[in-house]
Protein backbone atom coordinates (compact mmCIF):
# COMPACT_ATOMS: atom_id res chain seq x y z
CA UNK A 1 0.00 0.00 0.00
CA UNK A 2 1.51 3.83 -0.86
CA UNK A 3 2.09 6.04 1.13
CA UNK A 4 -1.31 8.15 0.07
CA UNK A 5 -3.17 5.10 -0.22
CA UNK A 6 -2.29 4.22 3.53
CA UNK A 7 -2.96 8.02 4.93
CA UNK A 8 -6.53 7.73 3.36
CA UNK A 9 -7.30 4.84 4.47
CA UNK A 10 -6.04 6.09 7.84
CA UNK A 11 -7.95 9.53 7.47
CA UNK A 12 -10.99 7.80 6.91
CA UNK A 13 -10.64 5.19 10.07
CA UNK A 14 -10.66 8.55 12.36
CA UNK A 15 -13.40 10.01 10.08
CA UNK A 16 -15.55 6.94 10.90
CA UNK A 17 -14.22 6.75 14.64
CA UNK A 18 -14.70 10.51 15.52
CA UNK A 19 -18.70 9.92 14.18
CA UNK A 20 -19.65 7.85 17.51
CA UNK A 21 -18.73 8.05 20.85
CA UNK A 22 -17.24 4.87 22.75
CA UNK A 23 -19.17 2.13 23.35
CA UNK A 24 -20.80 2.50 27.24
CA UNK A 25 -20.78 6.72 26.30
CA UNK A 26 -23.54 8.98 24.98
CA UNK A 27 -21.78 12.30 23.80
CA UNK A 28 -23.49 15.42 23.09
CA UNK A 29 -21.71 18.39 20.72
CA UNK A 30 -22.84 21.27 18.87
CA UNK A 31 -22.88 25.43 18.02
CA UNK A 32 -24.99 27.44 18.92
CA UNK A 33 -25.62 31.37 16.90
CA UNK A 34 -26.07 34.04 20.10
CA UNK A 35 -24.99 32.15 22.75
CA UNK A 36 -21.40 32.90 22.59
CA UNK A 37 -20.48 32.24 26.59
CA UNK A 38 -22.81 30.94 29.29
CA UNK A 39 -23.99 27.46 30.36
CA UNK A 40 -27.26 25.21 30.03
CA UNK A 41 -28.48 22.15 31.88
CA UNK A 42 -28.90 18.62 31.00
CA UNK A 43 -31.14 16.65 33.58
CA UNK A 44 -32.59 12.97 32.69
CA UNK A 45 -36.53 12.57 32.16
CA UNK A 46 -37.02 9.14 33.02
CA UNK A 47 -34.33 8.09 35.46
CA UNK A 48 -31.40 7.71 33.02
CA UNK A 49 -28.91 9.67 35.63
CA UNK A 50 -30.92 10.64 38.20
CA UNK A 51 -28.85 14.00 38.59
CA UNK A 52 -28.45 17.69 37.02
CA UNK A 53 -25.26 17.91 34.46
CA UNK A 54 -24.04 21.40 33.81
CA UNK A 55 -22.87 22.09 30.35
CA UNK A 56 -20.55 25.24 29.12
CA UNK A 57 -20.74 26.98 26.50
CA UNK A 58 -17.33 28.62 24.96
CA UNK A 59 -17.49 30.69 21.88
CA UNK A 60 -20.72 29.29 21.05
CA UNK A 61 -19.68 25.78 20.91
CA UNK A 62 -20.11 22.53 23.63
CA UNK A 63 -18.91 19.07 23.80
CA UNK A 64 -20.17 16.65 26.45
CA UNK A 65 -19.63 12.98 27.20
CA UNK A 66 -21.33 10.97 29.65
CA UNK A 67 -21.67 6.88 30.37
CA UNK A 68 -24.94 5.12 29.12
CA UNK A 69 -25.54 2.32 28.65
CA UNK A 70 -29.26 1.48 27.99
CA UNK A 71 -31.42 4.57 25.65
CA UNK A 72 -32.48 7.37 28.13
CA UNK A 73 -34.10 10.86 27.58
CA UNK A 74 -33.12 13.69 28.53
CA UNK A 75 -34.30 17.73 28.55
CA UNK A 76 -31.36 20.17 27.96
CA UNK A 77 -32.71 23.37 29.72
CA UNK A 78 -31.56 26.81 28.62
CA UNK A 79 -31.18 29.82 30.81
CA UNK A 80 -34.59 31.22 29.83
CA UNK A 81 -36.08 27.75 30.87
CA UNK A 82 -36.59 26.50 27.36
CA UNK A 83 -35.98 22.79 27.03
CA UNK A 84 -35.18 20.36 24.20
CA UNK A 85 -35.41 16.68 24.03
CA UNK A 86 -32.73 15.16 23.74
CA UNK A 87 -32.43 10.89 23.18
CA UNK A 88 -29.21 9.36 24.68
CA UNK A 89 -28.10 5.65 23.07
CA UNK A 90 -24.59 4.01 23.97
CA UNK A 91 -21.64 4.80 21.61
CA UNK A 92 -24.29 7.65 19.81
CA UNK A 93 -23.25 11.11 19.61
CA UNK A 94 -25.29 13.96 18.43
CA UNK A 95 -25.29 17.50 17.33
CA UNK A 96 -26.89 20.29 17.80
CA UNK A 97 -26.64 23.19 16.04
CA UNK A 98 -29.16 26.76 15.84
CA UNK A 99 -29.81 29.89 16.99
CA UNK A 100 -30.13 30.26 20.69
CA UNK A 101 -32.45 32.86 20.76
CA UNK A 102 -34.88 30.55 17.98
CA UNK A 103 -34.74 27.53 20.34
CA UNK A 104 -37.66 26.45 18.16
CA UNK A 105 -35.79 26.04 15.63
CA UNK A 106 -32.71 24.01 16.69
CA UNK A 107 -31.92 20.83 15.20
CA UNK A 108 -30.93 18.12 17.41
CA UNK A 109 -29.77 15.33 14.99
CA UNK A 110 -27.16 12.49 14.70
CA UNK A 111 -29.68 9.17 15.48
CA UNK A 112 -32.92 7.99 14.19
CA UNK A 113 -35.05 9.19 17.81
CA UNK A 114 -33.36 12.73 17.71
CA UNK A 115 -34.12 12.90 14.14
CA UNK A 116 -37.79 12.21 13.97
CA UNK A 117 -38.31 14.76 16.79
CA UNK A 118 -36.47 17.52 15.23
CA UNK A 119 -38.63 16.74 12.41
CA UNK A 120 -41.90 16.42 14.38
CA UNK A 121 -40.49 19.97 16.35
CA UNK A 122 -40.03 21.95 13.70
CA UNK A 123 -43.55 20.54 11.87
CA UNK A 124 -45.73 21.95 15.10
CA UNK A 125 -43.69 25.10 15.37
CA UNK A 126 -46.54 27.10 13.65
CA UNK A 127 -49.26 24.79 14.90
CA UNK A 128 -52.05 25.78 17.41
CA UNK A 129 -52.24 23.81 20.41
CA UNK A 130 -54.83 21.75 19.03
CA UNK A 131 -53.40 20.80 15.50
CA UNK A 132 -49.84 20.13 17.48
CA UNK A 133 -52.29 17.55 20.07
CA UNK A 134 -53.66 15.59 16.82
CA UNK A 135 -50.10 15.48 15.35
CA UNK A 136 -48.61 14.04 18.42
CA UNK A 137 -51.39 11.76 18.76
CA UNK A 138 -50.54 10.89 15.52
CA UNK A 139 -47.26 10.33 15.87
CA UNK A 140 -47.63 8.09 18.59
CA UNK A 141 -50.12 5.97 16.26
CA UNK A 142 -47.42 5.68 13.82
CA UNK A 143 -44.38 5.41 15.61
CA UNK A 144 -45.47 3.32 19.27
CA UNK A 145 -42.24 1.41 19.40
CA UNK A 146 -40.10 4.64 19.35
CA UNK A 147 -38.36 6.62 22.75
CA UNK A 148 -39.95 10.15 21.12
CA UNK A 149 -42.81 8.42 21.32
CA UNK A 150 -42.73 7.92 24.97
CA UNK A 151 -41.59 12.09 25.81
CA UNK A 152 -44.75 13.24 23.88
CA UNK A 153 -47.17 11.15 25.87
CA UNK A 154 -45.80 12.66 28.81
CA UNK A 155 -45.36 16.24 27.29
CA UNK A 156 -48.85 16.80 25.29
CA UNK A 157 -50.85 14.00 27.59
CA UNK A 158 -49.70 13.75 31.01
CA UNK A 159 -48.13 16.78 31.80
CA UNK A 160 -51.46 18.95 31.36
CA UNK A 161 -54.00 20.32 33.54
CA UNK A 162 -56.51 18.38 32.57
CA UNK A 163 -55.52 15.21 31.48
CA UNK A 164 -57.86 12.93 29.53
CA UNK A 165 -56.70 9.58 30.78
CA UNK A 166 -58.72 7.46 28.78
CA UNK A 167 -56.79 8.78 25.19
CA UNK A 168 -53.48 8.45 27.57
CA UNK A 169 -54.16 4.98 28.63
CA UNK A 170 -55.20 4.01 25.13
CA UNK A 171 -51.84 5.80 23.84
CA UNK A 172 -50.05 3.92 26.39
CA UNK A 173 -50.44 0.74 25.95
CA UNK A 174 -49.95 1.03 22.23
CA UNK A 175 -46.27 1.99 23.64
CA UNK A 176 -46.66 -0.63 25.88
CA UNK A 177 -47.15 -3.13 23.37
CA UNK A 178 -44.42 -1.60 21.07
CA UNK A 179 -41.91 -1.49 23.27
CA UNK A 180 -42.20 -4.82 24.98
CA UNK A 181 -38.80 -4.53 26.41
CA UNK A 182 -39.34 -1.18 28.11
CA UNK A 183 -41.09 -1.90 31.55
CA UNK A 184 -41.20 1.94 32.66
CA UNK A 185 -43.81 1.67 29.08
CA UNK A 186 -45.54 -1.31 30.67
CA UNK A 187 -45.97 0.13 34.38
CA UNK A 188 -47.03 3.59 32.55
CA UNK A 189 -49.80 1.99 30.55
CA UNK A 190 -50.87 -0.20 33.76
CA UNK A 191 -51.31 3.11 36.02
CA UNK A 192 -53.13 4.57 33.26
CA UNK A 193 -55.73 2.01 32.92
CA UNK A 194 -56.18 2.88 36.62
CA UNK A 195 -56.60 5.98 36.30
CA UNK A 196 -59.16 5.99 33.43
CA UNK A 197 -61.68 4.90 36.37
CA UNK A 198 -63.80 7.84 36.86
CA UNK A 199 -62.68 10.29 34.39
CA UNK A 200 -64.41 13.65 34.34
CA UNK A 201 -68.32 13.67 33.80
CA UNK A 202 -68.41 9.77 34.06
CA UNK A 203 -70.11 8.36 37.22
CA UNK A 204 -67.93 7.87 40.43
CA UNK A 205 -66.99 3.87 40.44
CA UNK A 206 -68.39 2.06 43.29
CA UNK A 207 -65.91 1.45 46.18
CA UNK A 208 -66.15 0.10 49.93
CA UNK A 209 -63.94 0.05 52.26
CA UNK A 210 -63.47 0.46 56.65
CA UNK A 211 -62.67 3.17 58.10
CA UNK A 212 -60.17 3.66 60.57
CA UNK A 213 -63.01 4.05 63.34
CA UNK A 214 -64.37 0.40 61.66
CA UNK A 215 -67.06 1.97 60.04
CA UNK A 216 -68.36 0.92 56.27
CA UNK A 217 -67.27 3.56 53.58
CA UNK A 218 -69.09 3.56 50.28
CA UNK A 219 -70.75 5.86 47.89
CA UNK A 220 -73.11 5.93 50.18
CA UNK A 221 -71.53 8.44 52.13
CA UNK A 222 -71.31 10.99 49.32
CA UNK A 223 -74.96 12.51 49.88
CA UNK A 224 -73.84 16.11 49.65
CA UNK A 225 -74.80 18.51 46.91
CA UNK A 226 -70.71 18.85 46.37
CA UNK A 227 -68.66 15.64 47.76
CA UNK A 228 -64.89 15.17 47.85
CA UNK A 229 -62.38 12.25 48.17
CA UNK A 230 -59.27 13.47 49.31
CA UNK A 231 -56.16 12.00 49.82
CA UNK A 232 -53.52 12.74 52.42
CA UNK A 233 -50.49 11.81 54.89
CA UNK A 234 -49.09 12.68 57.63
CA UNK A 235 -45.36 13.05 56.31
CA UNK A 236 -47.01 15.44 53.40
CA UNK A 237 -47.06 18.89 54.44
CA UNK A 238 -49.47 20.31 51.50
CA UNK A 239 -51.97 16.92 52.14
CA UNK A 240 -51.96 18.29 55.89
CA UNK A 241 -53.07 21.59 54.87
CA UNK A 242 -55.60 20.20 52.57
CA UNK A 243 -57.52 18.52 55.17
CA UNK A 244 -57.52 21.49 57.61
CA UNK A 245 -59.05 23.96 55.09
CA UNK A 246 -61.30 21.10 54.03
CA UNK A 247 -62.15 21.08 57.89
CA UNK A 248 -62.75 24.66 57.67
CA UNK A 249 -65.45 24.48 54.47
CA UNK A 250 -67.40 21.32 56.68
CA UNK A 251 -67.66 23.83 59.46
CA UNK A 252 -69.33 26.37 57.64
CA UNK A 253 -71.39 23.64 55.14
CA UNK A 254 -72.06 20.97 57.52
CA UNK A 255 -74.05 18.09 55.24
CA UNK A 256 -73.68 20.03 52.11
CA UNK A 257 -70.75 19.08 51.62
CA UNK A 258 -69.83 15.16 51.92
CA UNK A 259 -66.46 14.32 52.63
CA UNK A 260 -64.39 11.35 52.51
CA UNK A 261 -60.80 11.17 52.92
CA UNK A 262 -57.68 8.05 52.31
CA UNK A 263 -54.64 8.56 53.93
CA UNK A 264 -51.95 6.96 53.20
CA UNK A 265 -49.97 6.53 56.17
CA UNK A 266 -48.66 2.98 56.40
CA UNK A 267 -49.46 3.35 60.24
CA UNK A 268 -53.63 3.81 61.42
CA UNK A 269 -52.24 5.21 64.64
CA UNK A 270 -50.07 7.76 63.30
CA UNK A 271 -53.42 8.69 60.79
CA UNK A 272 -56.03 8.20 64.19
CA UNK A 273 -53.28 10.91 66.11
CA UNK A 274 -53.61 13.45 63.26
CA UNK A 275 -57.69 13.20 63.31
CA UNK A 276 -57.63 13.60 66.69
CA UNK A 277 -55.17 16.70 66.83
CA UNK A 278 -57.32 18.54 64.36
CA UNK A 279 -60.83 17.26 64.97
CA UNK A 280 -61.01 15.26 61.93
CA UNK A 281 -64.68 14.12 62.38
CA UNK A 282 -65.81 12.50 58.94
CA UNK A 283 -64.73 9.03 57.55
CA UNK A 284 -60.90 8.26 56.75
CA UNK A 285 -59.73 4.81 55.13
CA UNK A 286 -56.13 4.23 56.20
CA UNK A 287 -55.37 0.62 55.60
CA UNK A 288 -51.55 0.76 55.72
CA UNK A 289 -51.06 -0.28 52.29
CA UNK A 290 -50.11 3.47 51.01
CA UNK A 291 -50.27 3.80 46.86
CA UNK A 292 -51.41 -0.41 46.50
CA UNK A 293 -54.70 0.39 48.78
CA UNK A 294 -56.97 -0.90 47.21
CA UNK A 295 -59.49 1.71 47.55
CA UNK A 296 -57.09 4.20 45.69
CA UNK A 297 -56.51 2.01 42.77
CA UNK A 298 -60.38 1.10 42.15
CA UNK A 299 -60.99 5.40 42.28
CA UNK A 300 -57.86 5.69 39.87
CA UNK A 301 -55.86 7.92 42.76
CA UNK A 302 -52.30 7.99 41.96
CA UNK A 303 -51.26 11.04 43.86
CA UNK A 304 -50.68 13.16 46.68
CA UNK A 305 -52.12 15.25 47.28
CA UNK A 306 -55.04 14.19 45.14
CA UNK A 307 -58.82 14.35 44.82
CA UNK A 308 -62.03 13.51 43.06
CA UNK A 309 -64.97 15.48 43.42
CA UNK A 310 -68.64 14.42 42.74
CA UNK A 311 -72.16 15.56 42.46
CA UNK A 312 -74.92 14.25 44.43
CA UNK A 313 -75.87 11.85 41.54
CA UNK A 314 -72.33 10.34 41.53
CA UNK A 315 -71.06 11.95 38.43
CA UNK A 316 -67.72 13.36 38.47
CA UNK A 317 -67.40 17.11 38.19
CA UNK A 318 -63.64 16.96 38.43
CA UNK A 319 -60.09 15.51 39.39
CA UNK A 320 -56.93 16.72 41.27
CA UNK A 321 -58.48 20.54 41.70
CA UNK A 322 -55.49 22.59 43.81
CA UNK A 323 -56.74 24.04 47.24
CA UNK A 324 -57.50 27.45 45.65
CA UNK A 325 -59.64 26.21 42.90
CA UNK A 326 -60.84 23.12 45.07
CA UNK A 327 -62.39 26.45 47.48
CA UNK A 328 -63.30 28.24 44.81
CA UNK A 329 -65.63 25.44 43.57
CA UNK A 330 -67.13 24.68 47.28
CA UNK A 331 -68.06 28.33 47.51
CA UNK A 332 -69.77 28.45 43.99
CA UNK A 333 -71.96 25.03 44.18
CA UNK A 334 -72.39 25.62 48.01
CA UNK A 335 -72.93 29.52 48.19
Amino acid sequence: MSYASRLTWLLLTLAVVSCGAPSGYFRLEGRFRNFNQGEFYLYSLDGGRGRLDTIRVADGRFAFEMPVTEPAIYSLVFPNYSELPVFAESGATVEVQGDASHLKEVKVTGTKENDQMTDFRLKVAQMTPPETLKTAEKFIKEHPQAQSSVYLLNKYFLMIPDVDYRKAAVLASLIAKGRPQDERATVLAKRLQTLKEGAVDDRLPAFAAVDVRGQRVSNALLTGELNIINVWSTWNYDSQNVMRQLRQQKKTYGQRLGLVSICLDASQRDCRGFMDRDSISWSVVCDGRMWESPVMQKLGLADIPANIVTDRAGRVLARNMDLIKLKEKIKSTLK
